[in-house]
């Protein structure tokens, strides 16, 4: 019974310390916007794969 004593406290200080986090992090901007990081990894490569593969299997040797 007297380990409640220790837990209560500790998990509001736990869940005080989540919160004040989001909060930060809200104020901060992390959630301002959530659509563009998913539809930037769709526009990432400025150039094809398959010059891509071209290029690495020429050796330093092969290139003038």
């Amino acid at each position: 019974m007297d380990i409640i004593y220790i837990l209560v406290p500790l998990s509001l200080l736990l869940i005080g310390i989540a919160v004040l986090i989001f909060f930060w992090a809200v104020k901060s901007g992390q959630f301002e916007d959530m659509e563009s990081p998913a539809h930037r990894i769709l526009f990432d490569d400025d150039e094809p794969i398959s010059r891509r593969q071209d290029d690495s299997e020429q050796t330093p040797s092969d290139k003038p």
